[in-house]
């Protein structure tokens, strides 16, 4: 799994940092992308990238101001010209659905696959299958904003494979029958069982990624035991009082959000252009006063998820 920030912004794009979008490239998962919010030039940014816009299967919009969602109708008309023609799921709060089809039906924007827009009416589970969980909050902004938690399910353990060669089963799809929990009838019809031949399951990764907010419980719950929590900071510590104003985080309180939750690594964004790049090491030491595993995202920033570790390992410019 990998993290490709392409927008860490607050408010209004600057010379440094678009508006807020981030894709989940859960493809070695055998998915595509998730994107979450969709700042204006969001599709802009993607050209500088070797991301593939077609591969967007689900859109997670955490609020409606327009730094989170004013670049999603150029995005999704653009993925028709772009052979996107699978189904396309967009999740966010209540209005997202009268304003992206007024905005598609008024410019006649035609696409060539179907767009499922699922209005959140309440807090819990909003996907469920059998490999992800999806869990939303309300959290605490000006406006009605969604922080979402995705959870992946426990992975088969590894296939012992000189354990099942030894107990007769052949080369071939039986192995791979094994190694996705299916027991096997052999030839002579000996039955081999797929938890004699395999490892003990293997933890699945969470993420917590946060839309804008104070300080609050419910970014705590969404964070709880998280791998990877991905929170604004706004301001930072100096200017707590805008940040209460605005209803929005300091690094300091993005940083007591993964101490509180016992998360594993904090990445920080939506950072406000009054800080300079110059500004960033200040900015990272103050959180790691309360949390030290922190990263300040940066547009174009790549974080890759292996065998239980986070590494930022590019920029995807």
């Amino acid at each position: 799994m990998d993290l490709h920030f392409l927008g860490t912004g607050a408010g209004m794009p600057s010379k440094t940092r678009n508006t807020s979008a981030l894709i989940v490239n859960l493809t070695a998962e055998g998915r595509g992308y998730w994107l979450f919010d969709c700042g204006e030039a969001t599709q802009h940014q993607i050209l500088h990238t070797s991301l593939k816009p077609r591969k967007i299967e689900k859109i997670f919009i955490t609020h409606l101001h327009g730094d989170h969602l004013f670049g999603l109708p150029g995005l999704i008309s653009s993925r028709s010209f772009l052979g996107g023609n699978e189904p396309l799921d967009i999740y966010g709060p209540a209005g997202l659905s009268t304003w992206l089809w007024s905005t598609l039906q008024l410019t006649n924007t035609h696409l060539n696959y179907e767009l499922c827009i699922h209005e959140i009416a309440e807090e819990g589970i909003v996907i469920e299958d059998e490999d992800f969980l999806v869990r939303v909050k309300k959290l605490e902004h000006v406006i009605p904003c969604f922080g979402y938690r995705i959870e992946q399910k426990p992975l088969a353990g590894k296939l012992l494979i000189e354990k099942a060669l030894a107990a007769g089963v052949p080369k071939g799809p039986l192995l791979k029958n094994l190694k996705e929990g299916q027991d096997v009838t052999l030839a002579d019809g000996q039955v081999v069982l797929s938890e004699d031949v395999t490892g003990e399951p293997q933890q699945g990764f969470t993420i917590a990624i946060l839309g804008d907010t104070k300080y609050c419980d419910a970014s705590v719950e969404l964070a709880e035991e998280a791998d990877i929590v991905v929170h604004e900071a706004t301001f930072d510590n100096e200017t707590g009082n805008l940040a209460k104003d605005y209803g929005h985080s300091t690094i300091g309180d993005a940083a007591k959000v993964a101490k509180n939750a016992n998360a594993s690594a904090l990445i920080a964004n939506h950072i406000s252009a009054r800080f300079l790049p110059s500004d960033i090491a200040k900015l990272k030491k103050q959180g790691q006063e309360t949390f030290e595993n922190i990263y300040i995202a940066e547009d174009f920033a790549c974080f890759e998820w292996r065998d239980g570790k986070l590494n930022e390992v590019k920029n995807t410019e």
